[in-house]
């Protein structure tokens, strides 16, 4: 088994639903890291979901500020989509940190 960690890097993140990661069919990906910055000059709303799920919903980030919303690991299967969205158009930045297994 290999281990690869990677990242997956997001820019100007809006109110359309962006995948932000897609696990890769052959691998288990660890979700270890997710952080959302708010480039804006005001206060915005970020949705994060894994598949259909919400990870969180809704959640405010301060003008020029960041959040790392996870709390622990999140395993995803060979397939599935990190989704990022913003209320606002172009307002946020997004980071992955992942494990990829092999």
């Amino acid at each position: 088994m290999a281990n690869t960690f990677t990242n997956s890097l997001v820019k100007d993140v809006g109110v359309t639903p962006i995948a932000s990661y897609v696990a890769p069919a052959s691998a288990t990906s660890i979700m270890i890291g997710v952080n959302l910055s708010n480039t804006t000059a005001s206060q915005i709303k970020v949705d994060v979901q894994l598949e259909s799920i919400y990870l969180i919903k809704g959640v405010p980030i301060p003008a020029n500020s960041a959040l790392s919303p996870l709390d622990g690991k999140i395993v995803m299967k060979g397939g599935q989509e990190l989704k990022i969205t913003s209320d606002t158009a172009s307002s946020s930045d997004v980071v992955v940190s992942i494990l990829e297994i092999t």
